[in-house]
């Protein structure tokens, strides 16, 4: 698994969709300065939580919302897995627990005459302990729910994985 790992970025899909179409890159950052989402909504993305973007290889697969959904079924799980705690997945793309959000997917194309490549983009709320007032009802982290220190890179890898199992399984 390659990982392209910055401290500070404006948003990782903005550069994974600027990197050379290599299936299964990773652009990760520990800090996104202009993370967003679908609509172009802003994304909170501080020092602490996780945040990547997966170059998808190509697929017959080309509704952007099955392949988000893959995403959010390995993000759930993985937290089932490893914290014990149940969540939620609100359609198209997000994740919640006890009703906050705690991840976001956003995929998109990249395209020239046609599709060339995808790029997922997550954002998981993981060891982050306080939000914005403007945030507070609305977004938890993986931090505050389990009340333990999460390891970024083993649920990175673990995700990563998952997605490419799921891809592997629905792809001729």
């Amino acid at each position: 698994m390659e990982i392209k790992k910055y401290k500070k970025v404006s948003s990782t899909n903005v550069l994974a969709k600027k990197a050379p179409n290599k299936p299964w890159l990773i652009v990760l950052a520990e800090e996104q300065t202009a993370g967003y989402g679908r609509k172009k909504d802003y994304w909170f993305s501080p020092k602490g939580g996780l945040y990547f973007s997966i170059i998808l290889p190509k697929s017959n697969i080309e509704d952007l919302q099955t392949l988000t959904l893959l995403a959010a079924f390995a993000i759930a799980e993985t937290i089932k897995e490893n914290l014990r705690i149940k969540p939620f997945i609100k359609l198209p793309n997000d994740v919640y627990i006890n009703n906050k959000k705690v991840a976001g997917i956003l995929t998109e194309n990249v395209v020239g005459k046609d599709v060339k490549f995808s790029v997922m983009g997550i954002g998981l709320n993981t060891n982050i302990s306080k939000f914005p007032k403007k945030l507070e009802g609305s977004a938890t982290s993986l931090q505050l729910e389990s009340k333990k220190k999460i390891n970024n890179k083993k649920i990175l890898v673990e995700i990563v994985k998952k997605i490419k199992k799921q891809l592997e399984i629905i792809s001729v």
